[in-house]
């Protein structure tokens, strides 16, 4: 059992990186990737917390695109150098979300559901602070009963609270990630919110660019979902990877190992990112 697509607290998950290591290896995972959102700070640690055990720790990363109508993330798998200029360019993102975080409580407390910066850190702990923390303050003020909830009524892109954050432009992150040495996976593709029709010719554009591969496998998908774009990127020679997008108690329905369906992500898919 392997996961491709995982996160800490250097981002938004509920573990810090060496704790999500031990966590990985009480769920018997032979590799996991940790993709932080906009940030490689995690992964010293959880290399440090992985060396000399049975887990093979993947350096990762997960960056938002500019990109219309949904949301567009690539993430950046088996990367060697962290430091550079992708090291600079997370820095600077991980400033831009600052900046968002203080948009969106601005119109929460336009809304009247006043929350301060310190509440917000308070909330997020050691992690970089965002909407997922901003959904648990929505809760604590009553305003949603659950984080989900916040996401579908106020936080997701559309909804009254919803403020856009700087993105890269595909080509450069795709660049960035092969400067590093690394390979550029479209993440989870349906959270585009195109037609299929639209999707394919995406890919055809992907292919061009020299994107690396594609994250069919999500547990925000349903199976049926997830084996047709299988079937649409290998049909172009797309690598394909599966993930759990494991936050922890931020979004606890999502088990490491597991993707679609509950489905278990076995180690098959460490030859399609050319680890086998």
């Amino acid at each position: 059992m392997v996961d491709l697509h995982s996160h800490s607290t250097a981002s938004d998950g509920s573990y810090s990186p060496g704790a999500l290591v031990a966590l990985a290896l009480e769920r018997g995972l032979g590799a996991l990737a940790l993709t932080d959102h906009d940030s490689v700070s995690g992964l010293p640690e959880a290399e440090a917390a992985a060396a000399g055990s049975a887990l093979r720790l993947i350096r990762g990363v997960e960056v938002e695109i500019s990109f219309g109508p949904g949301e567009f993330h690539l993430l950046g798998l088996r990367l060697e150098d962290i430091g550079g200029e992708l090291a600079e360019a997370m820095d600077a993102l991980a400033k831009a979300r600052n900046d968002r975080n203080g948009k969106i409580l601005a119109r929460m407390r336009d809304a009247g559901f006043p929350a301060t910066m310190e509440e917000l850190r308070l909330v997020a702990g050691e992690g970089v602070a965002g909407r997922p923390h901003i959904a648990a303050l929505l809760v604590e003020r009553k305003a949603v009963r659950t984080r989900q909830e916040a996401f579908d009524k106020y936080l997701a892109k559309g909804r009254p609270f919803y403020e856009s954050k700087e993105c890269l432009e595909l080509g450069v992150a795709m660049r960035m990630m092969h400067d590093a040495g690394g390979l550029a996976i479209v993440a989870h593709p349906l959270s585009l919110f195109v037609s299929w029709g639209r999707l394919a010719s995406l890919m055809d554009e992907w292919k061009e660019l020299g994107i690396d591969g594609i994250e069919a496998f999500h547990p925000t998908a349903k199976i049926g979902q997830c084996r047709r774009v299988e079937r649409m990127a290998r049909e172009r020679g797309f690598r394909v990877t599966a993930g759990s997008d494991f936050h922890g108690a931020i979004r606890p329905d999502r088990k490491l190992g597991k993707t679609a369906g509950g489905l278990t992500i076995g180690d098959e898919y460490l030859a399609e990112i050319g680890l086998a």
